[in-house]
């Protein structure tokens, strides 16, 4: 891990736990946006795999244990592994990203706590439109600060060396 991956890495966490933690809208945060960033900026994948799920479990710790962990953790490993494989990270991407995560929470959420019918899967999904709403405008809002903020940083770095 390099010293901007480091630091990148403690900034991250730090704006993850602070988001998850502090009050906001449900599904409002940060993560989808960690794991895009991370997958697409890093070099050390496996490090961009780990930043996100590790961010999910430290405040999970705090926010409780639950039966959707695994499913909520994959869909997170699946939007790194989106952004490690895209050349850039646009607005399609950032609605694939919350698509992703808002049909496999659903999913497990409807098979944990739905009847495992059709009215229990299309209620499921319909009463959790409002929280991909939240997870969309979150995800735009902070993929936006992630990218100009390393855009800044980048630019300013280049200042710097001349």
């Amino acid at each position: 891990m390099n010293k901007l991956e480091l630091n990148a890495f403690f900034g991250l966490v730090i704006l993850a736990l602070c988001t998850r933690l502090l009050p906001h809208p449900p599904n409002f945060a940060p993560i989808t946006s960690i794991a895009l960033f991370t997958g697409h900026h890093f070099a050390n994948k496996r490090l961009a795999l780990f930043i996100p799920i590790f961010c999910m479990f430290v405040t999970d710790l705090y926010l409780g244990i639950h039966s959707l962990m695994p499913i909520i953790y994959l869909s997170f490993v699946l939007i790194s592994m989106l952004g490690i494989k895209t050349k850039s990270i646009s607005l399609g991407i950032v609605v694939a990203a919350s698509s992703l995560f808002f049909i496999l929470s659903n999913l497990g959420v409807w098979y944990f706590y739905y009847p495992l019918n059709w009215a229990g899967f299309t209620s499921c999904f319909i009463l959790a439109i409002p929280f991909f709403v939240n997870s969309l405008m979150g995800d735009l809002f902070y993929t936006s600060v992630l990218q100009f903020s390393y855009k800044k940083f980048i630019e300013s770095s280049f200042t710097l060396i001349k």
